[in-house]
């Protein structure tokens, strides 16, 4: 007889994070699993045993259908390390001993780069006791930076969002600039990999001319040349718009937002420090040295969980992923994730594949080189040509008095 499954979810939410989690729930279904677990609030409620019976709140498939369509992590997320194995064996003792409370065989966690270090780390534990349940790891980041997989669910869409938001940014910045120029600075996501920041450049289309500077943390930033480009384009246009990665360095390794004196000292359970502020910084600066009117704009946690406009190749991969993952755990499968995998770009076709989670867990895919250019300041038509197929197509949300209409714990406890 098969056990059962527990389901997790964790880091930053992404708008289809949940489609992915409904892509686990139907493939439990399917196989016949009698109680589908999932963790509220990742690794760290389940250490603590705060688990959820999802049969309590998906009941039916509209149900999964609106799960597919509602924005952060419907389990709740978390940002939880765990010990390494050596010298906390009974950190781990305890959790397979819930683990066989339940009688849960499979366990699946949806995440990024650090989460897949969960999911290595319990899978070896595993092995090392002789245990019998099995780990799989669902990807999920909209940093797009886990390796080997041709992206990562969850960036489409907030690419597709990013793009739609500086079209209309650059519009309206447009609309001013008579007398003197108008500086927009946008910061977007991205600590160590621009691929977020990279997607600003899919707004260039005919009825718009993109941004017209592009810094990512893959290339040292240099504040003089940086000003120098921007006095540069204020000569000669009435709007510039500049798209700058919240983790752009300094030749000597510090992040340009710690130059602002509101720089943030917090750094969370995995040593990443808080980013923000770096439009601020450069706005300030523009002002400063050249009296033009500058503004910041910074889309923050907006990017993840844009879930009205979501991408429709994104919500389908999402949930692909997770019923792949699901399927896989209960064929046998152990201590992998799944991994998308491109076939053709145009038309888009994909399939998927699995790999061992040990390739994969803390390491970072950053943007190739050959694809940045303008001496670092923007990306090349082989980003484009990239990504424009992972932002095609879109989901309409369901609406409920005017607004898109979500499905979370509260609305659907019995």
């Amino acid at each position: 007889m098969k056990g059962n499954v527990i389901v997790g979810q964790s880091g930053g939410p992404t708008a289809v994070i949940n489609s992915s989690l409904a892509g686990v729930i139907k493939a439990a279904q399917n196989n016949g699993i009698e109680k589908i677990y999932g963790m509220h609030h990742g690794i760290e409620g389940f250490l603590k045993e705060d688990i959820i019976d999802i049969a309590d709140y998906i009941q039916s498939p509209s149900d999964l259908s609106l799960l597919k369509r509602t924005p952060s992590a419907f389990l709740g997320s978390c940002r939880y390390k765990l010990p390494k194995i050596e010298g906390n064996e009974d950190v781990y003792d305890k959790m397979f001993e819930i683990m066989d409370k339940y009688n849960i065989e499979y366990f699946l966690y949806i995440g990024g780069n650090d989460s897949m270090d969960t999911i290595k780390m319990l899978s070896d534990y595993a092995a090392k006791k002789g245990k019998s349940q099995k780990f799989m790891g669902v990807p999920k980041t909209i940093d797009n930076d886990l390796p080997l997989t041709d992206h990562t669910p969850g960036y489409g869409s907030a690419a597709k969002y990013i793009a739609t938001s500086m079209k209309e940014i650059i519009r309206d910045n447009e609309s001013f600039g008579a007398s003197k120029p108008t500086v927009c600075i946008v910061e977007i996501m991205g600590r160590h990999a621009g691929w977020l920041t990279a997607a600003a450049a899919l707004s260039k289309s005919s009825d718009c001319e993109g941004p017209d500077l592009i810094y990512l943390p893959e290339v040292p930033f240099d504040v003089n040349d940086f000003m120098k480009r921007v006095k540069e384009l204020a000569a000669t246009k009435s709007s510039v718009v500049i798209a700058v990665s919240e983790g752009v360095k300094l030749a000597d390794g510090r992040f340009v937002c710690e130059l602002s004196a509101s720089s943030s000292d917090y750094v969370d359970a995995f040593g990443h420090k808080q980013l923000s502020g770096t439009a601020a910084y450069l706005t300030n600066l523009v002002t400063q040295e050249t009296g033009l009117k500058s503004r910041a704009i910074e889309f923050s946690t907006l990017q993840r969980c844009a879930t009205h406009l979501a991408s429709r190749a994104d919500v389908d991969e999402a949930y692909d992923v997770g019923y792949v993952a699901c399927q896989s755990a209960i064929n046998g499968d152990t201590g992998m994730m799944v991994i998308i995998q491109v076939t053709s770009r145009e038309p888009y076709l994909v399939n998927y594949n699995k790999y061992d989670i040990h390739e994969i867990a803390n390491v970072e895919w950053k943007i190739p080189h050959d694809w940045i250019i303008n001496d670092g300041t923007y990306v090349s038509n082989k980003y484009l040509e990239y990504a424009r197929p992972l932002i095609i197509g879109t989901i309409l949300p369901y609406y409920a008095s005017g607004l898109p209409k979500h499905l979370t714990l509260k609305n659907k406890k019995r």
